[in-house]
């Protein structure tokens, strides 16, 4: 197998909007390379995109595990826990991921969560 290649067209897939078929891919990529970050990381987005939501967790904290400075893996990791409605996992790593760099999605995600945990606290 050619690993460059089926990156190539998984990549392709991710970007014509089919999450799904670009998982099916890039999995076995990962399996052959599990210190590549750019493959693990394009498997993540494509298992949140295509709601495999413990896939894209799993290839998230394995990131994070490797480089616990990687903004973006905590800002889609807490993406993936408050769209599994786990939202008090998921604060920690938006919060994170806000404090390591200014970006206007990492902030929003951060406010949505904690007003949806505000709201919950008063019910």
């Amino acid at each position: 197998m050619d690993l460059l290649e089926e990156y190539r067209r998984a990549t392709f897939f991710f970007e014509s909007g089919d999450p799904l078929g670009a998982s099916r891919l890039l999995e076995p990529i990962v399996e052959a390379e599990p210190h590549n970050t750019a493959v693990r990381q394009l498997l993540a987005r494509a298992y949140f995109n295509s709601a495999q939501l413990a896939g894209a967790e799993a290839q998230l904290r394995a990131l994070i595990e490797h480089d616990p400075s990687d903004h973006y893996a905590h800002h889609v990791l807490g993406r993936t826990l408050e769209r599994a409605g786990r939202f008090r996992e998921a604060l920690p790593h938006l919060r994170l991921a806000a404090a390591m760099k200014r970006h206007d999605d990492y902030t929003e995600a951060v406010h949505r969560v904690e007003e949806w945990l505000g709201k919950s606290e008063h019910e």
